[in-house]
């Protein structure tokens, strides 16, 4: 390993021993501890299940669900865990249960949930782990669309998408981020924003042109086998071209990495229209939707107002973000994503101690869901209370193991204590886990100045 320059590393290491850990310092320990999760690959070709053609895939069916169990709970976590709404998650996969049952792979291990992020987008995991945002959730309309939304998704774990578009460079880039902000001032407004986006949904689905055509045709055919109107899949690309034109940025697009088009909304209608139009006089079961999403739309105003937060967050206007999620938390006091969202703003104004009080009250809210502890600890460290901090970090490496970003600070909250051995025993876990990066360098650093690595 080539030796890495002191200055930085020695710098923070004594810092930290004396507990003078500054906001730089933390946000610093974020960006290098933010690593990536990778897994194997297997090159070859099979049998589209969807049109019997041979297809060249990049990673086998066994694979595919071991992506979903490894990394989805991580993508997951980064966009705040399933809503704490037993009644939506529960429709949500009633729905998409109904559609995967008419699929062409119906014995794939499907999941879904709502997620308490507040973009608007929806995407899958190789396997079938399904997460759809409540930002796009309260968008919709009745329940084709909800159908259309689901069956797209089914489509591309049909059609083998994933494992056809990338294989092994798709698996060794499915990150399994930390909170994903950078070691800069200058670069936090940018990254924060965007950090529960740049998962899955952005290196999972990044579908080419022809993918997300099939997708189309493939999830309008489910939508008809279901029992709903074509017309389903032409209303949900409306929705969505016309909002996409209305609100262009990253945080109000639906699919970032799914491009929306006039010509795919065209060819929606187009469909509907011919093959697909006795189905027109099919309910579109917008009185069932409405009551099965109704708490979730009540609290409309508070994710709409945490979109703006967001997106003045990405613009660095923080005392802008701040009034956004302070209106959000006005209209829902009981948000985990509103008050998780402040934690961050406030993180990012160098305000640690008043960010930890939201930190604290998103963990009271939902206590299962992992993010909010690992950034308690955080905080924690730029605090100077290292044991508080590996206190956050241990519960969340209970709840989402396999974080090895959360390995490496645990290790640095354990050093904070003087409790060497136990930091060296960390660091050593965490240099075995072959990770690349600052992280990696600052744990061999310690160990080579505590003459445990040569």
């Amino acid at each position: 390993m080539k030796d890495t320059p002191p200055s930085r590393f020695d710098a923070f290491a004594r810092r930290l021993q004396t507990q003078r850990i500054g906001r730089r310092d933390a946000l610093w320990l974020l960006g290098v501890s933010s690593v990536g999760l990778a897994t194997g690959s297997l090159q070859g070709c099979a049998q589209s299940p969807v049109t019997g053609e041979t297809i060249v895939v990049g990673m086998s069916e066994a694979q595919e669900r071991q992506v979903d169990a490894q990394v989805a709970p991580h993508q997951f976590s980064q966009d705040l865990g399933a809503v704490q709404d037993e009644a939506a998650n529960r429709y949500v996969s009633e729905v998409g249960r109904r559609l995967q049952a008419l699929s062409h792979r119906p014995d794939m291990p499907y999941s879904y949930r709502v997620l308490n992020a507040n973009h608007v987008n929806a995407y899958t995991f190789p396997g079938g782990a399904m997460g759809v945002t409540r930002g796009i959730l309260t968008d919709l309309n009745n329940e084709a669309e909800l159908a259309a939304l689901l069956g797209h998704e089914i489509a591309h774990v049909n059609a083998r998408h994933a494992a056809q578009r990338q294989g092994q460079t798709l698996l060794a880039q499915a990150a399994v981020i930390g909170l994903n902000v950078a070691t800069q001032d200058s670069q936090w407004g940018q990254l924060v924003g965007l950090g529960s986006q740049i998962g899955a949904s952005a290196l999972l689905s990044g579908y080419s042109r022809d993918h997300e055509r099939e997708a189309d045709a493939l999830g309008q055919e489910y939508l008809v086998r279901a029992g709903y109107p074509a017309q389903g899949m032409t209303a949900l690309h409306q929705l969505l071209v016309a909002q996409e034109k209305e609100s262009p940025s990253l945080l109000a697009t639906m699919f970032s990495s799914h491009p929306m088009s006039s010509e795919r909304r065209a060819t929606a209608e187009q469909l509907a229209s011919t093959r697909y139009a006795a189905s027109s006089k099919a309910p579109a079961q917008r009185e069932r939707f409405m009551d099965r999403t109704a708490s979730l739309r009540r609290i409309k105003p508070a994710i709409e107002a945490c979109q703006q937060g967001e997106t003045d967050m990405a613009a660095q206007r923080y005392a802008q973000a701040q009034t956004a999620f302070t209106q959000a938390l006005k209209h829902h006091n009981r948000d985990y994503a509103g008050h998780f969202r402040m934690a961050q703003c406030l993180q990012a104004q160098n305000k640690p101690r008043e960010a930890l009080r939201y930190a604290e009250q998103a963990q009271a809210l939902y206590p299962q869901e992992a993010q909010a502890h690992k950034l308690g600890g955080v905080l924690a460290l730029s605090l100077r209370n290292p044991s508080a901090a590996f206190e956050s970090l241990d519960r969340f490496d209970r709840q989402l193991p396999g974080d090895p970003g959360v390995l490496f600070l645990k290790g640095v909250s354990l050093e904070g204590m003087g409790q060497r051995t136990a930091a060296a025993e960390h660091y050593n876990r965490y240099l075995r886990l072959n990770q690349p990066g600052e992280a990696t360098q600052f744990a061999a650093n310690r160990l080579k100045t505590w003459g445990l690595l040569r």
